[in-house]
């Protein structure tokens, strides 16, 4: 028998409840979940590559699934090439996200047929959570406690005071 490798990409800038929350669902659906963090050259990062795998590597850390975290900058399907992937798992929140995912999905699915995409709503409670956001708010000194894990929130607050990325 095969077994069954998922990849699950995003730039977890930082790392969000809604992404653990798909990563949790995700990984009961392979035998391996690899976690692929890679840098989005359209996004500013507040953290490094190094910095975010840490961080994906210590929030999964408590969970029961065998779970790898890696570095990628390369194209998505030759990276799940790579991995010996089979499935490449995705996160919707809403019809936005399905959009621009159904496009990517497609494109995949052109470059490698053998590779399948899976999509996982995101809990209703998780929906609104996204990393930019998440970042904003603590840029204009708002609460993130609801939306990351108080590690993260940490880390996230003590990288806004260290830049002076503070808003109004």
């Amino acid at each position: 028998m095969t077994t069954r490798i998922g990849v699950y990409p995003g730039t977890f800038d930082p790392i969000t409840l809604g992404h653990m929350d798909i990563i949790r669902r995700g990984a009961k659906l392979v035998d391996q979940l690899v976690i692929g963090v890679t840098t989005n050259p359209s996004k500013n990062p507040m953290f490094t590559v190094e910095e975010r795998m840490a961080m994906v590597e210590r929030e999964c850390a408590t969970l029961d699934s065998d779970i790898r975290v890696v570095s990628f900058d390369l194209l998505l399907m030759d990276f799940a090439e790579r991995e010996g992937a089979n499935m490449i798992v995705r996160g919707l929140r809403a019809v936005a996200d399905f959009e621009y995912e159904y496009q990517m999905a497609g494109m995949n699915q052109q470059l490698n047929d053998k590779i399948e995409t899976v999509f996982l709503m995101a809990d209703v409670a998780l929906q609104p959570i996204a990393s930019k956001l998440v970042k904003e708010i603590a840029m204009f000194n708002g609460e993130i406690g609801k939306f990351v894990t108080p590690s993260v929130r940490e880390e996230v607050i003590a990288r806004v005071a260290a830049t002076g990325r503070r808003g109004g």
